[in-house]
This record gives structure tokens, C-alpha cells and sequence, in this order.
């Protein structure tokens, strides 16, 4: 596979002229083409000189790929408001002197010549200044591949071109001293409508260029986050090497919270590593010796000493940059409608203004009579419309998004989105919260929960693992100090143990415990239902006393579930894509409700799957974990959770500021609703260049005597782009969220309950869990702190139903309302 970069591309009909030269040259088997990064990718045995001397042959140019870059995006601001200003002094010149009388230095107002004279050098200036939009369409013309700068270039000169005719004609009145006949040569001038078209079309390409956010700097962030230097051993001696002097085979150490810079094997040292990075785990993993560890990734707690087994682009890193960058070099551009059509229409109208101008002259007409009618078949069919048919729909579309917190970063995105039939997404961060929290604490018998928890916090209080901190936190909630312990010792892999006032403290897994404890069957078959259910159970005891399970687990996302069904509702299946182990995966999966799970997925297999997955339709994958890169950039539109990392972020085609899910059904129908609009503005484009073609080419002129003057040839092209805009800004009122009359009826059938004697989660879950089993009762919101519950009722229940339930538990009731 070889790759270039190419350069001259302006559209989608260039890309697909780029493609279709390469692919004419012999040897070439396959050729991809990116507008967006202005990369091409080409697989076969062709010679690279021979690929760039075909696309130098269809007018553009290309290089050999060396490394990543980043291309200088044009400044059309300043074209923009340089155009503008210029054209709002020919405007009043031509338009508001000539038909309204504003005041003009008589040596200007009285000469018409040199009003037409000012009027033409403005109109120079402005043509100089988008000057692009002549060279790309004189070389579109010229390798047969007219774009949609042909059809500017061809509207705006011949504009110019038959006002420059008048300028000369009113010239020659005047020598003649026809100063009347001179003067009505000022209505021939339409050098305004000639700048305008630029002027509009510059508009039309600045809200392109803006809708067009997404850059490379994904592969940046991907190569930033390798450690510059590693300590290795020399000789028996510690030695800091820069990251590149680093070979198979060294030895290289690794203390707490350091990053790892290779791919390794552990040989001496236990420790945990947060490998979230690269595999989308939440929880670190624990190492020891003949663990694998991988770049990138960072060590928790303990020292290792480890033999690098990858490096340089070996590692596991390096492949996902790789990943990265072959994604977004092989994404098919889309190809734009209007430019799918402007290699038809120019033609076409080119064709229209000819057979006009010779069929009035053969009839009789005079010159000046058949030049007015091409003219003006020119100018109304100029592609105003045509061109900002699609990035202002896209610009209102991206800024309703916005105000929604949904960021699509290109126009691909937001033209893409809507056409998902797949959506695959990431479980950690994505469908739940990322963070591990205490769901459940289950106390032995002679213990409490604030019993459990104290005991817990006091033996994780020194312990550096994101379990330690999720009981830390949950103690800290329920304003519990932990207490100082001694003797604290770390099994990494099985728990952990303490000395309190002669007490020994013990806490860790199932395995750890029974040989500290007595477990009876009713606690293992609790811990083996919290398994199953996606959360991971942690036993502690006392003096060989076991005091009960405290389980920790990434909690599901409160508009998940919703999201899902929503999703689905809109005919779309979804997938769960995540490097979770089976169990919980399916667990995780059948409580969101999730149409097909796939667990046990390495970095390089969600590209895979995600590739596996675009057989069968097009893909829109949602992550966040730095790891989820290649899918995002793989799939047909990756949306990045905005409080997921800076990589998958700068990956990712949309962003969810909000990092809710339920804005990604969100996102697709301001797609759909996009693309429709896109549909209706080119619709109208062309019904009026139906309407208005014939009517400008006097074909009513002997039934009606209708003709059409150049003049106002430019003022319905003008009205055309108006009528478009106008059309796009009713997306600003498109719902894309649910409907506020639905939120309010569900409000209307609620009851807050003030219950007595909850102490924990544990309470919230049981009272919670009693209630929700209630005929009638759609979700119970249970807080302790607050010694509320919020019951949200599908239908009528009575106030002595919902007391007695939560008395029967134990609690007590002391208002419904």
C-alpha cells in the first residue's frame, strides 16, 4: 500500500477525478481518495512516479507520503469581508445611484462612462481577490471535469463580460454625443450581479470550511501519550534512554504512577496497571510475573522490573496509531449532490446560452437582443443555490446541534449520521458512568452497614486502588472518618490486611478471604448473583469473622436504557462493543437492553469488528477510551463521549458535549432532518433554474412578449439563494429530544414519600427494589441523605399501599404527598 497526499482538490468531482486517473494507470488495483485530509491510498505494484504523474495529467498535484501533516486551511474571512466590502460600494454605485439617486461626485454621477469604469474596477478587484474559483474552473474546463468553481467562474464572467460590451457601447454614445443613449446603457451593467456570485459562493464555501472541524490531531494525541524516556538496567546500573534507544530484549523499571514505555513481560514485582487506556477496562489489572504489560499504559501501586518485548512500532500503541492513521486514509469521501450534478448542468446550461444566442440571431434579432437572452440564461442559472443548498443547511444544522450539545465536527458527519443502520457502543464511560462506585453493602449477621463500611474504609484507606477509592468515597459520603490502622500489608491480586486495636482487618476477594474466614453459602451464592449482574464483590472480616460483602461496580448510565430504546424504536440495532469479560458484558447488556453483545474485544479487534459490522450496513460507533480510536475513525460516523479522553474526542466525527447517551438518537434525527432539508433546497434550486431557464432564454417573447433583462436574471438568482437560507433556518425548530408534554403528564403522576430509619445504599437499594416490584410503579428515585423517595407512577396507587410496602421493611413513613 502506497500513500500520497494530494493537492487542487476542491469538491467531491475532484476527488472522484483524482481516483478514476489513478486508477486508469496500469498496475493500480485499488485507489481511496480522503478529501477531507487530502490523502489518497493505493494499493497495487504501479510505480509511485507513474500515480503522480497521472494526477499532475488531471490537473492537480500529489506527493509521496513521508510522515503526518497538517495542510494550511485558506483564509476565506478575509476573502469573505474583503468581497463584502467592496461589493457594497459597487452596490451603491450601480444600484443605489443609478435606480434610487444617492449622491456621487459629479465628475462619476455625470459621466456615465466613468461610472461604468468604477463599477468594472471594483468588479476586477473583486475577481482578483477569488481568483480561485477562475483557475480551478478554467483547469476543470480544460481536463473535462467541470466542477462547481466551473459553474462560479462561467457565471460571474459572463456577467462581467457582457457589462465590459455595454461599457464599450455606452463609450461610443458618448463619443457620439448620444448622451441620453449613453446613459441608458447603465441598466446594461451587471458587474454587481458578477461580484455577488463570487461573494455569495465565498459565503456558501466559508460555512462549508467551517462545518469541516475534523483534523490529524488524533494521531498526535496517540503519540504524545508514549513515554519520552524509560529507565533501563546497564551493567547492573539504573540508566534513564530516551524511548527510541530502547531494545528487545532490555531490562526496564517501572515505579508506582509511572507511565510503561514498551511492550513487556513482567519478571519480578506485583502490581496493578490501568490498562483503561488501551482496553476500555474501568478497573486496573493486577500483575506479576509472566504478565504482559503494554505502552502507554500506567502502574497503580506496586514496582516492577519487566523484559521489553515490543518497541519502536512494534508495541501495542504504535499499532493503534497505525490503526488510526490506514482509517482515515481509506475513509471513502462524500461525494456532495450538487457537485454529483455539476458536471451535467454546466454543460447543459453552457449549451442553453449558445443555442439561444444563435437561434435569435437566425430569427432576426439584433446582436445586443440575442447576447442580453444568453446572458441572462447564464446568470439566472447561476449556482448560487445550487451551492449553498448543502453547507447552509449543514451550518444550521451543526449550530442546532450545538445549542442540543452535539458537535459534528464535519459535514460528512452530519450528512452521514442519518443514514446509520448499526450503532455500536463502548460499555465503560459510554453506557456506564466509568467511574466504580459502591452499589450494595450486604452485612453478616451481629454487623450493620455503617458497621461494614467503617471497617472497610479504615483497611482501604492506605491502599492506592480505584476499589480502595470507591469505598474511600462512599465513606466520606456517609461521614464516616476511617481509622487508623497498622501492620497494613498489600497481596496485590488477592486483598488486603491491617492490624486495628489488636484486631486484624481482612479484605479482598473470595479466593483471599475463605482462608481468613468462614463464608457460609448464602454470601458466596450473593457474590456469585453480583457477578453475574456486572459488579464485583468484595468480602472483609474481622478477627476471622466474616462482616460482609461490600460490592463495587461502574454503574449504568440513568438515560442508557432509554437511549437504547429510542434508538431502536428508530429501526436501528445496537451492539455492545466492549473488552469486558463475557459475563459481565451480558450482564451489563441485558440490563440496558442492548440488541447483541460483543465481549473479550482487543484494540485491534473492534477495528475488525467494526469492519465485520459495515458488511452489513452503515456504522455509527460511540466510545470514548483512547483505545476506542481506530473504531471511531473505522466506522461510517464515530460519536465521542465529551468527558471521554482528548484522543477519542479528536477521533471521533461528533462529540456529545453533555456525554449523555440519549444524544446520539438525538444526533441521527438532526441528520435526517438535515438531509432532508439538503433534499428540498436543491429541488427548489432546480424547479427555479426550470422555471426561470426558459423564461430567460425569451421563449415566452412571441407568445407574451416576456423577456427577461440580465438585471433581474440576478435578482431572482439572488432571491433563489435567499429562498434556500430561509428554507435551512427552519431546522433551528426541528425537536430532535423528546417532547416536553410527555415529561410534564409523566410529573403529574408522582408521589415524594419522606421515610425514616434509611442509613445506606443499601437502604436505598431495598426500599427502591420493594417499590418498583408494585403494580403501577415505573421508577422509584430513593435518596437517604434526604430521607425521600420519589415514586413515578403508570397508574393510581393508594398512599396506604405505598406505606405499608416500605413499613413491612422495617421503615417508617411519615408523609405521601
Amino acid at each position: 500500500m502506497k500513500k500520497f497526499f494530494v493537492t487542487g482538490m476542491s469538491c467531491a468531482a475532484c476527488s472522484a477525478r483524482v481516483e478514476k486517473a489513478v486508477l486508469s494507470v496500469e498496475g493500480v488495483e485499488t485507489c481511496s481518495v480522503n478529501l477531507l485530509t487530502n490523502s489518497m491510498k493505493v494499493e497495487g505494484n504501479a510505480g509511485s512516479e507513474d500515480i503522480i504523474k497521472a494526477v499532475c495529467a488531471a490537473g492537480y498535484g500529489a506527493s509521496e507520503f513521508l510522515s503526518e501533516k497538517t495542510t494550511k486551511k485558506p483564509n476565506l474571512k478575509i476573502r469573505l469581508w474583503t468581497s463584502a466590502v467592496i461589493l457594497i460600494v459597487l452596490m451603491y454605485i450601480s444600484m443605489g445611484h443609478t435606480m434610487w439617486g444617492f449622491p456621487l461626485p459629479s465628475f462619476i454621477a455625470e459621466n456615465p462612462v466613468n461610472l461604468g469604469l468604477c463599477q468594472m474596477l471594483l468588479t476586477i478587484t473583486v475577481m482578483i481577490i477569488n481568483q480561485k474559483f477562475f483557475i480551478n474552473g478554467v483547469k476543470g474546463l480544460i481536463h473535462k471535469a467541470p466542477n462547481m468553481d466551473t459553474l462560479v467562474a462561467m457565471g460571474s464572467f459572463a456577467s462581467f463580460g457582457y457589462s465590459v460590451y455595454a461599457v464599450f457601447a455606452m463609450s461610443e454614445a458618448q463619443m457620439a454625443g448620444e448622451h441620453a443613449l449613453a446613459m441608458s446603457y447603465l441598466h446594461e451593467l451587471y458587474f454587481e450581479s458578477a461580484a455577488m456570485i463570487l461573494t455569495l459562493i465565498t459565503v456558501g464555501k466559508m460555512l462549508e470550511a467551517a462545518a469541516k472541524g475534523k483534523t490529524t490531531s488524533a494521531i498526535e494525541s496517540l503519540m504524545k501519550l508514549a513515554p519520552k524516556t524509560a529507565t533501563v538496567l546497564r551493567n547492573g546500573k539504573e540508566i534513564e534512554v530516551s524511548i527510541e534507544e530502547v531494545q528487545k530484549g532490555d531490562m526496564f523499571l517501572i515505579r508506582p504512577g509511572e507511565q510503561i514505555p514498551v511492550d513487556g513481560v513482567v519478571l519480578e514485582g506485583q502490581s496493578a496497571v490501568n490498562e483503561s487506556a488501551l482496553t476500555g477496562e474501568s478497573l486496573p489489572v493486577d500483575k506479576d510475573a509472566g504478565a504482559s504489560v503494554s505502552a502507554g499504559t500506567i502502574n497503580v501501586s506496586g514496582f516492577l522490573k519487566c523484559e521489553a518485548t515490543g518497541v519502536g512500532e512494534d508495541t501495542t500503541l504504535s499499532q493503534i496509531i497505525k490503526m488510526v492513521s490506514d482509517a482515515s486514509a481509506t475513509k471513502a469521501p462524500i461525494a456532495k449532490i450538487a457537485d454529483k450534478v455539476s458536471g451535467v448542468f454546466v454543460p447543459i446550461v453552457i449549451g442553453i446560452a449558445l443555442v439561444t444566442l444563435i437561434v435569435w440571431l437566425l430569427i432576426g434579432q439584433t446582436f445586443g437582443f440575442a447576447i442580453a437572452r444568453a446572458i441572462s440564461v447564464l446568470v439566472i442559472s447561476c449556482p448560487c443555490a445550487l451551492g449553498l443548498a448543502t453547507p447552509v443547511a449543514i451550518m444550521v444544522g451543526t449550530g442546532t446541534g450545538a445549542k442540543n450539545g452535539i458537535l459534528f465536527k464535519t459535514a460528512t458527519a452530519l450528512e452521514q449520521a442519518g443514514k446509520a443502520q448499526i450503532v455500536a457502543l463502548d460499555k465503560t464511560g459510554t453506557v456506564t458512568e466509568g467511574n466504580p462506585t459502591v452499589v450494595s453493602i450486604i452485612p453478616t449477621e451481629g454487623w450493620s452497614a455503617v458497621q461494614l463500611l467503617t471497617l472497610a474504609a479504615a483497611l482501604e484507606k492506605n491502599s492506592e486502588h480505584p476499589l480502595a477509592e470507591a469505598i474511600r468515597k462512599k465513606a466520606e459520603d456517609e461521614s464516616i472518618e476511617a481509622a487508623e490502622v497498622s501492620e497494613f500489608i498489600v497481596l496485590p491480586g488477592s486483598g488486603l490486611q491491617a492490624e486495628l486495636k489488636n484486631s486484624m482487618l481482612y479484605g479482598g476477594n473470595l479466593q483471599f478471604i475463605e482462608d481468613k474466614a468462614e463464608i457460609d453459602n448464602k454470601m458466596k451464592n450473593i457474590a456469585t448473583g453480583l457477578a453475574e449482574e456486572g459488579k464485583t464483590p468484595l468480602f472483609f472480616a474481622q478477627d476471622r469473622k466474616l462482616a460482609g460483602i461490600i460490592a463495587v461496580a461502574d454503574v449504568i448510565k440513568e438515560d442508557s436504557v432509554e437511549a437504547v430504546k429510542e434508538l431502536q424504536n428508530m429501526g436501528l440495532r445496537t451492539v455492545l462493543l466492549t473488552g469486558d469479560n463475557e459475563k459481565t458484558a451480558k450482564a451489563i447488556g441485558k440490563q440496558v437492553g442492548i440488541d447483541e453483545v460483543i465481549a473479550d474485544v482487543l484494540p485491534g479487534d473492534k477495528d475488525e469488528v467494526i469492519r465485520a459490522l459495515q458488511k452489513k450496513g452503515k456504522v455509527v460507533m460511540v466510545g470514548d477510551g483512547i483505545n476506542d480510536a481506530p473504531a471511531l475513525t473505522r466506522a461510517d460516523i464515530g460519536i465521542a463521549i465529551g468527558a471521554g479522553t482528548d484522543i477519542a474526542i479528536d477521533a471521533a466525527d461528533v462529540v456529545l458535549v453533555k456525554s449523555r447517551l440519549s444524544d446520539v438518537p438525538a444526533a441521527i434525527k438532526l441528520s435526517k432532518a438535515t438531509l432532508r432539508n439538503i433534499r428540498e433546497n436543491l429541488f427548489w434550486a432546480f424547479i427555479y433554474n426550470i422555471i426561470g431557464i426558459p423564461l430567460a432564454a425569451g421563449v415566452w417573447y412571441f407568445l407574451l412578449g416576456w423577456k427577461l433583462n440580465p438585471m433581474f436574471g440576478a435578482a431572482a438568482m439572488s432571491l433563489s439563494s435567499f429562498c434556500v437560507v430561509s428554507n435551512a433556518l427552519r431546522l433551528n425548530f426541528v425537536r430532535i429530544h423528546k417532547g416536553k408534554n410527555n415529561a410534564k403528564e409523566v410529573n403529574e403522576m408522582k408521589k415524594t414519600m419522606k421515610i425514616k430509619g434509611m442509613m445506606c445504599g443499601h437502604c436505598e437499594a431495598r426500599v427502591k427494589k420493594c417499590l418498583e416490584e408494585l403494580p403501577g410503579v415505573a421508577e422509584a428515585d430513593v435518596n437517604h441523605k434526604k430521607d425521600r423517595a420519589v415514586v413515578t407512577l403508570s397508574e393510581e396507587i393508594s398512599d396506604e399501599i405505598l406505606k405499608n410496602t416500605i413499613e413491612a421493611q422495617g421503615y417508617s413513613v411519615e408523609e405521601i404527598k
